[in-house]
């Protein structure tokens, strides 16, 4: 394995004034990449106070309820010591861990607190958040693989009718063993795939939850670097939340307003936040009939955006008290939430959330605490050797394959091998003919306007037949040379499918099953700069 460092060209204003210190980061109360940043940081946590008796009991329950390897209990009990910081990122439960951006997160979660670890010389403990009170199914029911004209879709038959909890939506074993066989049908053999694939089918026997899915997997990818997870929708951590919701609902009105007003002030100067805000949004959810509901505040009442229930400030800080489980965090409240429960160290997550958490400095502000130093997770591209060697064969720049695809290339290529190039003699054939139509063009004219668009119509009947004739050559060459269309299709289905990163549709069984885990834990533990746009990894 190695690995090379290369800069994507597609411009963010947000981004690139984020890793230059630019004028964005008066948004934010630090500058993640200065090196003392993190020493000031742990001197802010330690102004501070945490209920690290009940956040590590809750931890050691749920860990324990997922079978986490014994680093990730040593770390829970390390997290007891006051001195202690985490580094913590989220994503949804998707399955078989979802698109490969997961995976690159908690590397780089993992990764950073090893580095902060060895810096600072206290416990910084890798936590990652699973967004278990998220319901959107579709966005986490399926992975894809690679077809023979691009990426395909295989979902889980399971369906589910209601906006039921991920945490709460129980896994039904016999689809999901079902669709584990159908995912295995589309990958080759090799000598690590009986083993995987028998684990994954013990790990499915092993699950009551997507939620339990997701973690088992997680913990046989990790399990020997003491990573932490949580799920934010289980009862034990709505209990440890309830104080924490009832200062989110007294500071309101200083929340709403100041999300609204920065993230009006971020999009009329330019900057890409994928966020959407509005005055009355109260930025929590109320959980009726097992359905997550929206809440508005409208005057002094807490409304269901489509008028589902409604409270009053005093009913909704009981039930904050009393019966927590019945809320939840939207996006906004959830980084608040994070910060009010963990000495965090710093935040790491991908591009569009280090976009949205622009926004939420009043959010912090309210509840008078900073947030956090907010990192961009590391992105990788992996490069098979097969793939590796076809991009050596056709002279083709990594930099340009990950940036813009193949097609313009493929296009050059395609064309040089007709001598003399189809497009050329395409030019000159409708170049002389429109020179020997030109007379009859002419006279035409002199004998009427009709006879004149007649001639005009005529000569574009004359390119087209051209056109139909050069089109067929080239899909003559294309045949001749197809499995060098071929090569060029795989390239960009490995490194740009879908008009796009890798890490956004590719997910991480097909390495594994290629390449075992190994290749995992080595980039855990390489030495990176988080201001880098991308890597490249040499399988």
């Amino acid at each position: 394995m190695w690995i090379d460092p290369i800069k994507l060209t597609k411009p963010n204003k947000l981004i690139t004034e984020y890793r230059t210190n630019g004028p964005v980061m008066k948004k934010f109360d630090y500058q993640p990449y200065a090196s003392e940043t993190y020493q000031q940081r742990v001197a802010d946590l330690n102004e501070r106070v945490f209920d690290r008796e009940g956040l590590t009991s809750v931890l050691y329950k749920l860990n324990q309820m997922w079978d986490a390897p014994k680093s990730t209990f040593d770390n829970i009990q390390r997290l007891k010591d006051q001195n202690s910081v985490v580094v913590i990122g989220g994503q949804q439960a998707g399955l078989l861990t979802g698109p490969l951006y997961t995976i690159h997160k908690v590397i780089s979660i993992i990764n950073l607190a090893k580095k902060q670890e060895q810096q600072l010389g206290i416990p910084v403990i890798p936590v990652f958040w699973i967004a278990g009170e998220d319901h959107d199914f579709a966005e986490i029911n399926h992975i894809k693989l690679k077809d023979t004209y691009g990426m395909k879709k295989y979902n889980i038959s399971q369906q589910v009718s209601e906006k039921v909890q991920v945490s709460e939506l129980q896994l039904d074993q016999e689809m999901a063993r079902k669709w584990l066989h159908q995912v295995f049908e589309q990958l080759d053999e090799t000598t690590y795939t009986n083993e995987l694939y028998e684990n994954l089918q013990e790990t499915i026997k092993d699950s009551s939850t997507y939620v339990d899915f997701f973690a088992k997997i997680i913990f046989r990818l990790f399990e020997n670097d003491g990573l932490v997870l949580i799920d934010s929708a289980n009862k034990l951590v709505r209990d440890l939340e309830s104080k924490h919701f009832t200062s989110l609902i007294k500071k309101q009105p200083e929340i709403s307003e100041g999300v609204y007003q920065t993230t009006q002030q971020m999009k009329n100067q330019g900057y890409n936040i994928s966020l959407d805000v509005e005055e009355v949004d109260a930025h929590l959810f109320y959980h009726k009939n097992g359905e997550r509901v929206l809440l508005n505040k409208v005057g002094d009442k807490w409304v269901g955006k489509q008028n589902q229930c409604e409270f009053t400030t005093e009913q909704l800080l009981q039930i904050a008290e009393e019966q927590p489980y019945l809320l939840s965090n939207n996006v906004v409240t959830r980084p608040v939430m994070q910060e009010l429960l963990f000495p965090t160290l710093a935040f790491l997550g991908g591009l569009a959330e280090v976009g949205y958490w622009s926004v939420l400095k009043p959010a912090f502000q309210a509840l008078h605490i900073k947030m956090p130093p907010v990192l961009p997770r590391l992105s990788f591209t992996l490069v098979d050797r097969s793939v590796e060697k076809l991009i050596q064969r056709y002279g083709l720049q990594i930099d340009s394959v990950l940036n813009q695809g193949v097609d313009y290339e493929r296009g050059n290529w395609l064309a040089a091998q007709s001598n003399p190039p189809i497009k050329e003699v395409d030019a000159q054939v409708k170049y002389a003919v429109e020179r020997a139509h030109r007379p009859l063009k002419e006279l035409a004219q002199t004998l009427g306007t009709d006879l004149g668009e007649l001639a005009d119509k005529n000569l574009t009947y004359l390119f087209q037949d051209i056109d139909f004739l050069s089109d067929r050559l080239v899909n003559a060459v294309k045949e001749k040379h197809k499995k060098n269309v071929e090569d060029f299709n795989l390239i960009e289905t490995e490194l740009y499918p879908e008009g796009g990163l890798q890490e956004r549709s590719w997910n991480v069984i097909p390495f594994i099953n290629q390449y075992g885990s190994n290749w995992i834990d080595q980039l855990v533990s390489q030495t990176y700069e988080y201001n880098t746009d991308h890597y490249v990894i040499y399988l």
